[in-house]
């Protein structure tokens, strides 16, 4: 190359400069004319240039047939799609092609380059924010499982948020919203969205959406704006896209090994932290600088953070139970048949009834499943007190030891009546902690004293009732009442005794 270049150069200064006459030229070299006019157009060699696409007279014909199959691949799942092998096969028994599996992976791959959508880069200014939920593989507890993420990203600073949950649904996608606003310090005037059935509930014609109203809730709540993004239209929030894998590769390879969600999200959410040190290529600054820009162009957090829960009204069974995203949470017996409000949120399930809590469980991700607090039953079982030993939700109550020895005390001492005794004491749990009764009735049995009663009043620490005086303040008609003094002769006379 260098060689033809020399000789290149030397024959465009011998005639456009030194004016020796092309015909000169073409005698010393024996080149073409067309050649020789090409050297004095081009100050270096141009390179072969094709004037028409070469004809494929083997594969030309059925190149349309394998762009069908291409296009029509995009409308279904990508673990789904033709092979090169496979779209061979097809148009050779379906079309007659007889020619070499080469080619046609040779057209496949030529007809995705000239097909592949070329983007427009997209500018991005302060205060707005892109969203999007990815899958990843953790050991939580010891099993492995897939679990969906929460990404919020804002463009401009490219700081993230990422929180993990145990399904994608309502509650993880506002919980999603709340901590990721808390955690950047303000809510973005602007957030963009796939079209997830989360939040649209249906596209209408034109581009309008109709939202759902769990959406809906958020957005009054917290004032922002949103975008969705066209239908398979994804790049129109690539940077979150992109910060999905980035966080899937850079914060959970190796896969996780945790305890539970907590110990999960609280490593993700200091990932994301350590994230804000870094610099991008082509940023003037780390991402935690570029980040307080975003934080002016935010609108300020509300004086009370959104309830992130999903809320439903039902009735409570015979068997005290709720049942609220199919499984069953249990209520106190006294509100048995009546009208209840279940807030589920992501970690929990709190139950209202008559504008107030009554019980509060454990969230299950499970189907079918019941979650039973047996305090929840003591009432019911101290009239049925024949039933304690087979009451299915206080099946698996494990108590301490003490409780063990307690029972069969009482059980001795007062026959039937007992086991009512019994229960009348475990239904100090409605209003005590268990630490703290398990110290009462260890001291009951130490002094013999071990009535309902008497654990009650072990409840109570002596030096409460040390300090506790008479104050007339509030009562003042009994200022005027005046008690005259005991007569202590009086009652040595009554029994008879001498002062």
């Amino acid at each position: 190359m260098y060689a033809d270049m020399e000789q290149w150069n030397d024959i465009r200064r011998r005639v456009l400069v030194e004016g020796v006459s092309k015909r000169s030229i073409l005698r010393e070299t024996g080149m073409h004319w067309r050649t020789l006019n090409k050297i004095l157009t081009h100050s270096e060699p141009p390179g072969y240039q094709k004037s028409k696409p070469r004809e494929r007279p083997q594969i030309g014909p059925f190149e349309k047939r394998i762009l069908q199959i291409l296009e029509d691949d995009l409308k279904i799942p990508r673990k789904q799609r033709h092979t090169s092998k496979r779209i061979w096969e097809r148009i050779r028994d379906e079309h007659g092609y007889g020619g070499a599996y080469s080619t046609v992976r040779a057209a496949v791959r030529r007809l995705i380059q000239k097909n592949q959508e070329v983007f427009v880069p997209l500018k991005h200014p302060p205060g707005e924010a892109q969203v999007d939920f990815g899958f990843a593989l953790a050991r939580i507890g010891g099993h492995l499982r897939k679990i969906p993420f929460f990404v919020m990203a804002l463009p401009y600073s490219d700081a993230v948020f990422v929180m993990a949950f145990e399904r994608e649904n309502t509650e993880s996608f506002q919980e999603g919203h709340v901590q990721a606003f808390e955690f950047f310090k303000g809510v973005p005037h602007r957030i963009s969205y796939d079209n997830t059935k989360i939040a649209v509930s249906k596209i209408l014609g034109g581009g309008e959406r109709k939202l759902t109203y769990g959406f809906l809730q958020l957005k009054s709540h917290y004032l922002f704006d949103h975008h969705f993004c066209r239908p398979a239209r994804g790049n129109e929030k690539g940077v979150v896209e992109g910060l999905v894998k980035y966080t899937r590769l850079n914060f959970m390879v190796p896969v996780p090994q945790v305890r539970d969600f907590n110990e999960l999200n609280t490593y993700l959410k200091q990932r994301c932290q350590e994230e804000l040190k870094r610099r991008l290529r082509g940023k003037p600054h780390p991402k935690e600088v570029l980040l307080s820009e975003d934080q002016g162009a935010m609108i300020p957090l509300p004086v009370s953070p959104f309830e992130a829960a999903r809320k439903t009204s039902t009735t409570s069974s015979s068997l005290s139970l709720v049942r609220f995203d199919c499984n069953d949470y249990s209520v106190p017996v006294c509100w048995a048949h009546h009208s209840i409000t279940v807030k589920g949120f992501c970690w929990e399930v709190v139950l209202h009834a008559q504008g107030r809590e009554v019980a509060r469980h454990p969230r299950i991700w499970d189907k079918q499943r019941v979650c039973f607090e047996p305090v929840h039953y003591l009432a019911l079982l101290e009239r049925k007190p024949g039933a304690l030993d087979y009451a299915l939700p206080l099946d698996q109550w494990e108590l301490p030891e003490a409780f063990t020895t307690l029972r069969k005390r009482l059980e001795n001492q007062y026959a039937s009546e007992g086991v009512r005794e019994y229960i009348q004491i475990l239904r100090l749990l409605e209003k005590h902690s268990m630490p703290a009764l398990m110290k009462a009735v260890s001291k009951a049995l130490e002094y013999g004293a071990i009535t309902r009663d008497a654990v009650a009043q072990f409840l109570y620490p002596q030096e409460q009732w040390r300090e506790q005086t008479f104050n007339l303040d509030g009562y003042p008609h009994l200022k005027q009442v005046w008690i005259k003094s005991p007569d202590l002769n009086a009652y040595t006379q009554l029994v008879g005794g001498v002062r």
